[in-house]
């Protein structure tokens, strides 16, 4: 699949680390550095605007590693960008570490994903009885227990 790209960016297009990744790394593109304190969060641009194909998603999602080893997360994972946007893929970081964490230009701060999707069409009904029953029924967080 192709994907129209515009980059303002100073560093390279996204590429798929492996053969078999399916998220591609994204840079920030920042003139200076940023620190985010914990509990900050922050909109880091990538110098990225796309144009994704009818039926396309991009998922904004954090990276393991940052997640792991600093408390690095995107705040709103996974973030979604619709074929219709043109603007920046920013990524909204949040620190959930103990410790200041900085973001440097073209350091990898998240992944992005390309999904399909499609569109659900509503299909009202007169009363909850009208939902098929399941076995879950509405069991909901924490109904299949922890182990």
């Amino acid at each position: 699949m192709k994907v129209k790209v515009y980059s303002t960016s100073k560093h390279p297009l996204p590429q798929y680390a492996t053969k078999q990744s399916a998220g591609l790394d994204l840079r920030a593109n920042i003139d200076a550095p940023i620190t985010i304190n914990p509990r900050e969060r922050v909109l880091v641009p990538t110098g990225l605007h796309i144009q994704l194909p009818e039926g396309f998603e991009a998922r904004i999602q954090p990276r393991s590693g940052l997640a792991l080893k600093k408390g690095i997360t995107c705040l709103n994972s996974p973030g979604c960008v619709d074929a219709d946007y043109r603007g920046d893929v920013g990524v909204i970081l949040i620190n959930h570490g103990t410790e200041p964490f900085t973001v440097n230009d073209g350091e990898r701060i998240a992944q992005m994903i390309i999904s399909k999707y499609e569109q659900a069409e509503w299909e009202p009904v007169s009363s909850i009885e009208d939902l098929e029953v399941t076995e879950r029924g509405e069991q909901g967080f924490g109904h299949s227990g922890i182990k």
